[in-house]
């Protein structure tokens, strides 16, 4: 590991901060009161009120319009990760219901989640759907989305979203049900609005503001046929079945901290080290291969990296305080991923030509400086990880 990366301190560029957490004026969604106080820390005080019983209850009684009405209870999108595998567990464990779990495989999962996913099925004894779309599609659509959004994933968010949604369509399953509400991470939804997760919050949070259909029009060569996996069903066809999808998160706490550590102990699910996160969040973000690279291309958008996230969460839960923050924020956030060579090698591209890309999305004010960018450690994984030439 080389003294550069052990004496980084770049990680927390000077923009406005809220007062309370250390968010800065580039995230998305962020504004901030006459205290300095910004709307997310503001929404995670709407948390701290509601009466988490009384929702609960609401749940009980909202699934059980739907328990063995059909083939299955529910739709159940899951990655393997923390939030979708905890939500896996506790509809089957704590609320006895029979999902289809489905997954949309983007392609770039590391090996410790496929076992992950294995181990929580297998245990939890569920039908799971897992599909995966055309990769020599999937390279066109990281590249357009990368060059019109500063975004590489939008096949990703879009499949996973869509996909759940067709197949609740085509298996008559009028019930979706997802984990983590987006009031715990953005201010576009408060956690008193009863969050659903329509067509609206796919087109507002999802998809980029770019659906299928636009794709179509904007790649030479891909035609419906091969977007169809990301075609978000009509209205008339959710009408059909009556379709509801909700976030349990919306119903009960969310905290990814405890709730990880009660899939660790009961069904044995591992966290992962991640590049550019602190050993101490062992349960975030563990699936994809370019989870630091998406990171890096935060920061340099937006002066914001995933420790920062993280650690605003914790200062709004009251388990560190802002100064703690900061110290691990300069030394995780914006460091050079070692996963950007793979990155850039699926989709043979130059790093000044993915540097070129994002610096033309950035976000006023922050001014990215990449002769200060310090290398990262390579994941311990990353030899395993696929090199077929295509």
């Amino acid at each position: 590991m080389n003294n550069d990366y052990q004496n980084w301190q770049g990680g927390f560029p000077n923009l406005k901060r809220c007062s309370r957490c250390i968010m800065p004026e580039t995230w998305e969604s962020i504004n901030f009161d006459e205290n300095g106080v910004c709307n997310i820390c503001r929404n995670s005080e709407i948390k701290q009120k509601i009466d988490w019983q009384k929702k609960r209850q609401e749940f009980v009684e909202l699934i059980t319009q739907y328990k063995g009405k059909g083939l299955y209870d529910c739709i159940v999108p899951y990655s393997g990760g923390k939030d979708s595998t905890f939500t896996l567990y506790s509809l089957v464990k704590d609320f006895g219901l029979k999902p289809l779990v489905v997954s949309f495989d983007h392609w770039y999962y590391r090996p410790k989640i496929l076992a992950n996913r294995v181990s929580t099925q297998k245990i939890l004894g569920v039908d799971c759907l897992t599909f995966r779309t055309d990769w020599q599609v999937v390279k066109k659509l990281m590249r357009e989305s990368l060059e019109r959004k500063g975004d590489f994933h939008w096949h990703a968010h879009t499949g996973c979203f869509a996909l759940p949604m067709q197949m609740a369509v085509r298996f008559e399953v009028p019930l979706v049900i997802w984990g983590e509400p987006s009031s715990e991470y953005t201010a576009y939804y408060a956690y008193d609005d009863n969050e659903e997760i329509d067509e609206r919050h796919f087109n507002r949070l999802v998809n980029l503001g770019i659906n299928a259909e636009d794709m179509v029009g904007m790649i030479k060569g891909v035609t419906m046929r091969d977007l169809e996996p990301y075609r978000y069903p009509s209205l008339k066809e959710l009408k059909e079945i009556g379709c509801r999808s909700v976030c349990l998160g919306s119903y009960i706490p969310w905290d990814v901290r405890t709730q990880a550590q009660i899939i660790h102990d009961q069904i044995g699910w591992q966290g992962d080290a991640v590049e550019n996160i602190p050993p101490q969040y062992w349960w975030e973000k563990v699936e994809d291969l370019f989870q630091g690279t998406d990171d890096y291309l935060k920061f340099i958008k937006r002066g914001l990296g995933r420790t920062c996230h993280l650690t605003s969460i914790d200062i709004r839960n009251g388990r560190m305080t802002r100064e703690e923050a900061i110290e691990l924020t300069k030394r995780y956030d914006g460091l050079r991923p070692a996963s950007l060579d793979v990155f850039l090698d699926y989709l043979g591209m130059t790093e000044k030509e993915f540097n070129q890309i994002v610096l033309s999305h950035q976000v006023a004010p922050y001014q990215h400086d990449f002769s200060k960018t310090v290398r990262g450690p390579e994941l311990w994984d990353q030899k395993l990880w696929d090199k077929t030439k295509c």
